[in-house]
């Protein structure tokens, strides 16, 4: 097995484009993200300023707060979804969700990762796609570059990291005792 070295020093985010220019980037970090995540934020509001900047929303749609959302610029949702409390869509890359999709409290989307063979640990960073119907239940994590199929569920704290064929279930593994 052969060991790399990490080089921090020397990462450079090559071919990370966030979408958009600093003060877009700016004005959603220090004053969008965080007013569209308060609970005291109506979902009808919250919908708009996501909408405001960028991101495709369906009819129906219903996010809940402190939904942390990284660029709202590469988020689109379906019709009639529902994104549960706490839920963090970690969108380095483009997360798209079909409609009539639960994505359950606690839950994360993480588009992004480095390449570990990388001195530089650069970014290896691909989308996400889940499909009409599909279930991510409670603090599952599916990470960049998975498609879940349609209608597939994810079960609770599951870790996924390939594709989920349409109408399949993923559980996560159960403790067993000694």
């Amino acid at each position: 097995m052969t060991h790399t070295t990490r080089r921090l020093a020397t990462f450079t985010g090559r071919g990370y484009d966030k979408g958009r220019g600093t003060l877009q980037c700016a004005a959603w970090a220090l004053v969008a993200e965080p007013l569209q995540r308060s609970v005291l934020c109506p979902p009808s509001v919250r919908t708009r300023i996501l909408r405001a900047f960028g991101a495709q929303i369906g009819e129906g749609t219903l996010i809940r707060h402190d939904v942390r959302i990284h660029w709202p610029w590469k988020l689109a949702v379906g019709e009639n979804s529902w994104i549960g409390v706490g839920a963090w869509l970690l969108n380095l890359e483009p997360i798209t969700i079909g409609s009539d999709v639960c994505v359950s409290q606690g839950t994360m989307l993480c588009t992004g990762s480095h390449r570990a063979d990388d001195p530089a640990f650069e970014f290896d960073n691909a989308p996400i796609t889940v499909a009409d119907g599909a279930w991510i239940a409670l603090r599952a994590t599916v990470l960049r570059g998975v498609t879940v199929g349609e209608g597939a569920v994810v079960g609770a704290t599951a870790l996924v990291t390939r594709d989920v064929p349409a109408g399949a279930r993923v559980l996560a593994p159960v403790a067993t005792k000694a």
